[in-house]
């Protein structure tokens, strides 16, 4: 199996590689080590489309971040992904930070953020009037929005996939040889899968460094850092109507108050540097500290509408983003260090990446069937009662409800499955079923029934995210 590309990791980074290169004359491949795309760092994302003015325009990814996030409404058009432009606000509660907010005004004037605003008190609460009475002032940034991270690499690797990207998932990349002569790399996996690739991307996220290591490239550590969250249930009605920013420290832009897409709200997260790259505990102290920041700047937040806490890590490594052509492993490019803000930076490092490809000899001919879009999945919550009646016709399975906290219906789970997504949490992700106020408490067992039925596995084999997570060992 031969390729001219091979994209190792299918975060947002890797998913926006190859759709651009989905749009080329070559042949390209995403290996990706879990059971279903976005399984790493991008699953736990605050979803944030970042304004621009944070990171001072000297840095690649401030750079990135500004191109990234003008690219997302045409992505919307064309994909179909959860996203919206609530604009984000940073509230400063005493005369002090004003200072840190003005610096951040200028630098956000200076990266041309378009229609960034250095507000007063009255100005910052006509525009929040959830923020705190004790808010002085702030900034206000238009361009700023939210979108759901997994769906969004859901829908680009489904648009890569269609214009001819070839995906292997459980893929785990343990060895690397470069055959000069012939032009290629071979990569195997550990269970003995193996392709062949001219060019290899590096998107490997936390475990960017072993595959650097793998690939005899430069030697580099990734430094996890831990973020803790508190989920809250959509009904709360502490949700702003922007996502709301602390005034920023030197290691974090701080404890956010973010109203998601979908209507929840979620609050954090910290920022903690830990030894392993499998680390996503919580702990009460720390959540404690979350739920108390989020109330100095929303202080209608309740413990009472907290539905669920959980922890992202991200791959900490410089202070910038480290996206260059290797210097010691021919043909490889190295896209690693992607934290914040990566998302938002993610579909400009794709065509960052797709030009140094270029430049280092790819040869790039445009297709001319090339097709930017992918289906509009209907989905029963957004649907009239005119319009389900419709599709209940059709198919009685729009009219049964599995998901009642998020309103999905059995036809979208049996969508989701026959889209390759066959974990619970792949299901999670691409339905939202189990993310309501329950937890999955009510309708893990009907997903577990469809995906059986569906995709003819046992009991034993369901897993909520592949590998070892098996749910049940027997059927009693």
């Amino acid at each position: 199996m031969d390729y001219d590309v091979a994209v190792i990791g299918c975060g947002v980074s890797g998913a926006n590689v190859a759709r651009r290169l989905s749009a080329y004359h070559i042949k390209t491949t995403i290996l990706e080590k879990a059971a279903d795309v976005s399984f790493g760092t991008s699953k736990a994302n605050s979803g944030i489309v970042h304004g621009g003015f944070h990171h001072n325009k000297k840095y690649l990814k401030a750079r990135l971040e500004i191109q990234g996030n003008l690219m997302f409404d045409q992505l919307r058009r064309e994909l179909n992904f959860p996203f919206k432009r609530c604009g984000i606000i940073v509230a400063a509660l005493h005369e002090e930070e004003m200072k840190a907010v003005e610096r951040l005004y200028m630098q956000g004037v200076e990266n041309g953020v378009i229609g960034v605003e250095l507000c007063s008190r009255e100005r910052i609460l006509e525009l929040e009037p959830k923020l705190s009475a004790d808010t002085v002032g702030g900034l206000y940034a238009p361009g700023g929005g939210m979108i759901e991270p997994y769906r969004f690499v859901f829908a680009l690797v489904e648009s890569a996939v269609k214009n001819g990207v070839e995906l292997y998932t459980g893929f785990r990349v343990n060895g690397a040889e470069r055959d000069e002569r012939a032009g290629f790399w071979t990569i195997r996996a550990g269970d003995g899968r193996e392709i062949r690739a001219r060019y290899a991307v590096n998107s490997a996220g936390l475990f960017a460094d072993e595959v650097s290591a793998i690939f005899g490239g430069e030697e580099f550590s990734i430094k996890p850092r831990k973020g803790e969250y508190f989920l809250m249930d959509r009904l709360t009605r502490a949700c702003p109507e922007r996502v709301v920013f602390p005034v920023p420290t030197a290691v974090s832009k701080g404890m956010l108050v973010i109203p998601t897409v979908e209507g929840t709200v979620l609050v954090g997260p910290t920022a903690d540097a830990v030894d392993r790259k499998d680390d996503f505990s919580t702990t009460t102290g720390r959540l404690e500290q979350i739920l108390d920041s989020g109330k100095n700047m929303i202080p209608s937040l309740s413990r009472n509408d907290v539905i669920t806490s959980f922890a992202g890590l991200r791959p900490c490594l410089e202070e910038d983003f480290y996206i260059e052509p290797s210097k010691k492993a021919p043909a490889f490019v190295q896209v690693a260090g992607i934290q914040s803000p990566g998302l938002t930076a993610s579909p400009a490092i794709g065509e960052y990446v797709k030009n140094l490809l270029k430049n280092m000899g790819l040869e790039l001919t445009e297709k001319p069937g090339w097709d930017p879009f992918i289906e509009d999945r209907p989905r029963v919550r957004e649907l009239d009662p005119f319009r389900l009646d419709a599709f209940i016709a059709k198919d009685p399975a729009w009219g049964s409800i599995v998901c009642r906290c998020e309103n999905v219906s059995e036809a979208e789970i049996v969508q989701a499955v026959r889209l390759g997504h066959h974990t619970l949490d792949g299901i999670k992700y691409f339905t939202r079923a189990q993310m309501g106020r329950c937890q999955g408490g009510f309708c893990t067992y009907k997903i577990i029934k469809i995906i059986m039925r569906e995709t003819g596995l046992s009991w034993g084999a369901i897993t909520k995210h592949g590998g070892a997570s098996r749910l049940l060992e027997a059927e009693l």
